[in-house]
């Protein structure tokens, strides 16, 4: 089922999500919804305060990232094959050189900003099955997962940009907290009234 995402503005976007067990109730509906909720947005990624839940839940599909024309056979076949879900995720290293990309976000629609992020992460993580998992993951599924992992720690990639172009996209903020934004996907905004 889509539900809908939770925008720039709500509280739990800023909460430091809890840990679950197996027997959260529900949970393999919740990560089927997020996986249709995110599709149906084009996303690459859903972490759980995005559909208004404060757990330590996120899924990722870099399936997207694939049709790249400049990535190597052997990239697009990693991009291809990663669909995960992770629960109770925990970055135990972020190493290499930081490099930017240019970051949007399913709770901040028509916003963009580069983000620098390391290169190379290492993350122990619970399958959908609850199976312990520890990894080393690199390039854009490691950027894409740091980027889900830092909504279940209460944290927005505008967090991450200067002072300066915080500033220059305050308006469009705003304007998504407001309801004054129009995404092709179902959104609840903290300021609509009448939500």
């Amino acid at each position: 089922m889509i539900v809908p995402i939770y925008g720039y503005g709500e509280p739990v976007l800023r909460k430091v999500c809890e840990e679950i067990t197996p027997d959260y109730p529900h949970l393999k509906e919740i990560i089927a919804n997020m996986f249709e909720t995110m599709y149906n947005a084009y996303g690459l990624g859903i972490a759980a305060p995005q559909i208004g839940l404060g757990i330590r839940l996120f899924v990722v599909d870099t399936e997207p990232l694939s049709d790249d024309k400049d990535l190597s056979d052997e990239q697009i076949e990693k991009l291809k094959n990663f669909k995960q879900v992770f629960i109770n995720a925990k970055i135990l290293l972020e190493e290499g050189d930081e490099w930017p990309f240019y970051e949007g976000c399913l709770s901040i629609p028509d916003v963009r900003e580069d983000v620098y992020r390391k290169e190379r992460i290492t993350i122990e993580y619970y399958d959908e099955n609850f199976n312990k998992k520890i990894q080393v993951l690199d390039g854009m599924i490691a950027r894409v997962i740091q980027h889900e992992y830092d909504h279940i720690e209460g944290v927005l990639f505008t967090d991450k940009i200067s002072m300066l172009k915080k500033t220059l996209i305050k308006k469009k903020l705003q304007n998504i907290m407001d309801g004054k934004t129009f995404p092709d996907y179902r959104m609840k905004f903290a300021n609509k009234k009448g939500r």
